[in-house]
């Protein structure tokens, strides 16, 4: 058996290639769009790719099955409770895919959506313990899917939560220790709040340390997984949709364009927006007026779906020769409206002078002053409400970056503000897009509210 997992750190997510060696039958689960790397090495081993399996329709990124399909002809498979605007082949409980030697068994586990499967992978039809479960979000290592995610579509938080106590109780731990456990995310996903590093487990692991493997009641684990999950970005309710429907396939030779430094100003005043893809530092140094920072060192995509509409057409600023990789992670997203990049704009920036400013930043030190003043700012927390049990600032208004592109009227207008987050990578995004949206006066705080809390700690500590 040839067994590869494929692990994209941006989203956190997992996709895997599996074959059978003797016949050189192939399939891929969780492709992401850019699906040349599943593809080159299923050439280099002699692979024919015969199948692609979504254990789910995903709403963290866009999906590769139709990229997958166009180019190697290959079947799309899912749950049997999906509906697609596309030919699938709809698997239940048992229906068993034979690669040869090497076979693939289905376990619908439906919670984080209803159509959530499972794959057991059998390197032989009849071993009696499966080699692993590709558990898609049904079980992450340290946690399971979130079952409040818009993907759902149609059914409520605690109807989902009751769904996953089944598939997670009764079907997952129902599996020998042994089993590896291979998930479609990691640390740092939205699609749950506990994630751990590692990238793949053992039942059994799972079974003794994950919270939510414990024995209990399906009334005491709907209450745990609901409990203190972080803001679903803006942008997977858009994917959950787009994930359903026959779209415009990803052609990485579609590399995007320069602009010229008239025809960035053309569109620009047209109504594009200007994304900024250099660091926080850079982008205060200077930067296009009323672009929107989103750091291409981080977790991009994700961030990016968070500030950006998917609509809009987008310019792209990026650090040198990292344009088509921008393109790329946008693409994953399912946002494929970039018209083109602003190559060098150090350069460019000396024919937009008038266009080009600074972002204020502040220190922790000045923003205690300006909060001892006669008109302290208003002060603006982007962070998830799980981090605000470790300490806020007192006085602050919370609204965390995944729902500030939907909240801003919620702050008050009139009045200076000043953003932070953890350590001061979000707050650039939040204070851009405060900028973008029209607000004037806006700064964040460097070095984030550890900055602040180091402050504010005894000399002696």
């Amino acid at each position: 058996m040839f067994f590869a997992q494929y692990y994209l750190d941006c989203l956190s997510q997992a996709s895997y290639l599996i074959a059978d060696e003797t016949t050189g039958r192939a399939v891929v689960v969780d492709p992401r769009r850019d699906v040349s790397e599943y593809l080159t090495d299923a050439d280099a081993h002699g692979f024919t790719v015969e199948g692609v399996l979504n254990t789910h329709f995903h709403a963290d990124f866009l999906a590769g099955h139709l990229e997958m399909a166009a180019r190697t002809g290959a079947w799309i498979g899912y749950g049997r409770r999906a509906e697609a605007g596309y030919p699938i082949c709809g698997l239940g409980d048992g229906d068993r895919i034979s690669l040869g030697h090497v076979t693939l068994e289905i376990i619908e586990t439906p919670g984080h959506t209803p159509e959530s499967i499972s794959i057991l992978v059998y390197e032989h039809a009849d071993d009696a313990v499966p080699y692993g479960v590709l558990t898609g979000d049904a079980l992450f290592i340290g946690d399971v899917g979130r079952p409040d995610l818009l993907a759902s579509l149609g059914a409520t938080a605690d109807e989902l939560g009751r769904m996953l106590y089944d598939s997670v109780q009764h079907k997952l731990m129902a599996l020998p220790d042994e089993v590896r456990v291979f998930p479609a995310h990691g640390a740092g996903s939205a699609c749950g709040k506990n994630l751990s590093t590692q990238r793949q487990s053992t039942i059994g692991e799972q079974r003794a340390t994950n919270y939510a493997c414990r024995p209990m009641d399906e009334e005491q684990f709907v209450a745990l997984v609901t409990a203190g999950q972080p803001s679903a970005p803006a942008y997977f309710a858009y994917d959950a949709v787009l994930n359903r429907k026959t779209h415009e396939l990803f052609d990485a030779a579609d590399a995007p364009r320069p602009l010229s430094v008239e025809e960035f100003t053309r569109r620009r005043t047209g109504g594009a927006t200007v994304l900024d893809t250099r660091s926080p530092q850079d982008f205060a140094a200077g930067h296009v007026s009323g672009s929107v920072n989103v750091p291409a060192d981080g977790r991009f995509a994700e961030q990016a779906g968070m500030v950006l509409s998917p609509e809009a057409e987008v310019m792209v600023i990026a650090p040198q020769d990292r344009e088509e990789e921008i393109v790329t992670r946008l693409a994953r997203i399912g946002f494929d409206t970039v018209g083109g990049y602003l190559r060098g704009p150090e350069r460019a920036f000396l024919a937009l002078a008038d266009d080009v400013q600074q972002a204020s930043r502040l220190t922790a030190d000045e923003l205690h002053r300006l909060l001892d003043g006669d008109e302290p700012p208003l002060v603006l927390d982007v962070r998830n409400t799980v981090e605000r049990e470790e300490g806020i600032i007192d006085g602050s208004l919370h609204l965390p970056l995944a729902e500030l592109a939907r909240r801003v009227d919620e702050i008050p207008v009139g009045r200076p503000v000043v953003v932070y987050c953890a350590g001061g990578h979000r707050s650039s995004i939040a204070a851009s897009l405060l900028r973008h949206r029209g607000r004037t006066d806006v700064s964040d705080l460097l070095g984030g509210y550890g900055a602040w809390l180091a402050r504010s700690a005894p000399a002696d500590a």
